[in-house]
């Protein structure tokens, strides 16, 4: 449903706002937002996570309360999906200072949950910043990235509402969470190597796996994948024989899209696509280059390509930089395996080795299919980075 703001406020004097947005508001850094907004407009209230989405109220001069309400859409978070708002002028009520308040209960939960994100180039910094605490972390993430769909267990979308909840925050992590000035307040998967989930073996040996022609399966966002080296027609054969995949073709993981333009022709919708948030598998057209194993596409005119979207893959594809088989873990027509123990039960045919974690994963999610066609993106398959958001 969409809302109009109530224009009836009065041109001067004091103000007091009420605004509620519906959408995916929570988990995208909104709330500091609205704080830095407020304080920078030196307007007073309150902010907070409410069960139907995010309510503020702000007191302060009439001009400042509407730019307020004119910049809080215009310069929202980048992630945030604001469907509808409703604003409602009140009496002042004295606030003193803008605070962020503990989520709301008592209300009916219709919050909307946004999807998995693909890591941003905040975090491939640090992941990759020899000086930083979480150098090579395969679990890093902020507001603007990182997992939030399949690790939601409830509304609001707090910690305690997400599998992260059996992982307590260090010190160093719990400033972050807690500093509205920070880009992690209020992260629900932050995590460090010090208080975050861990990795069963080192990513350099999931690699050599890969070298060696073994299938690897590897614990992903939303579920496990089967991954394979797509150079070697005899792992990828293997693969499909062991997959009971005998025709359709296989998705490509590849390092960079600078790689990934090696071997593809990728215009620039198509780039849009492929870097996108929501990081999907997208269709393009072979270069023609050498190098990717017939068995693959098995006679398809496109290539199904996707990046590396959380940093365990980065780390992967650093430590393997060649292209990958990347498929969900399971045999065709079965649900993704998203347990470790599951998996070990029902991929044990499959995989040569496993690469796995110990974040559980609340709901499968399966990677995203986009075609590019006349400049139009066309969603082929909507799951990780678009579901669940609403079809509009």
């Amino acid at each position: 449903m969409k809302f109009s703001p109530d224009t009836s406020a009065p041109d001067s004097g004091l103000t007091r706002v009420r605004v509620h947005l519906y959408g995916a508001v929570q988990g995208v850094g909104f709330r500091p937002f609205v704080f830095r907004l407020a304080e920078a407009l030196g307007l007073s209230g309150w902010v907070l996570n409410a069960n139907s989405g995010l309510t503020v109220e702000v007191e302060g001069p009439a001009p400042r309360t509407q730019e307020f309400l004119a910049r809080l859409e215009s310069e929202k978070p980048g992630p945030a999906v604001v469907l509808g708002r409703e604003v409602t002028h009140l009496a002042p009520a004295g606030f003193r200072g803008f605070e962020i308040r503990a989520s709301g209960e008592g209300e009916e939960k219709t919050a909307g949950v946004l999807p998995d994100l693909a890591t941003c180039a905040g975090c491939l910094g640090e992941l990759s910043d020899p000086a930083g605490r979480r150098y090579r972390y395969p679990f890093t993430n902020c507001t603007l990235c990182g997992p939030r769909y399949t690790i939601v267990t409830g509304i609001p979308y707090d910690r305690p509402n997400t599998t992260m909840r059996g992982f307590t925050l260090c010190e160093d992590c719990r400033r972050e969470y807690t500093d509205p000035a920070d880009r992690r307040f209020h992260a629900q998967p932050n995590a460090c190597p010090r208080c975050g989930p861990r990795l069963n073996m080192p990513v350099e040996e999931a690699a050599r796996a890969l070298e060696r022609g073994r299938i690897l399966a590897l614990k992903g966002i939303g579920g496990f994948q089967l991954l394979a080296d797509a150079r070697s027609g005899q792992a990828v054969g293997l693969l499909r024989e062991r997959k009971r995949r005998e025709e359709k073709p296989f998705a490509l993981m590849m390092p960079s899209l600078e790689v990934a333009r090696r071997y593809c022709r990728i215009s620039p919708e198509e780039e849009a696509a492929l870097t996108c948030p929501a990081a999907p598998i997208v269709l393009l057209r072979p270069s023609g280059a050498p190098g990717i194993a017939p068995e693959v596409a098995r006679g398809s005119p496109y290539l199904g390509v996707m990046l590396p979207y959380s940093p365990l893959h980065h780390l992967l594809l650093e430590a393997f930089p060649h292209p990958v088989v990347a498929t969900s873990g399971n045999l065709s027509d079965e649900p993704i395996a998203i347990g470790n123990e599951e998996a070990a039960a029902r991929l044990s045919g499959l995989a040569d080795v496993f690469l796995t974690h110990d974040r559980p994963i609340a709901r499968p999610a399966d990677d995203s299919v986009v075609r590019v066609s006349r400049g139009r993106e066309t969603v082929l398959r909507r799951a990780r980075g678009y579901a669940p958001l609403a079809v509009r």
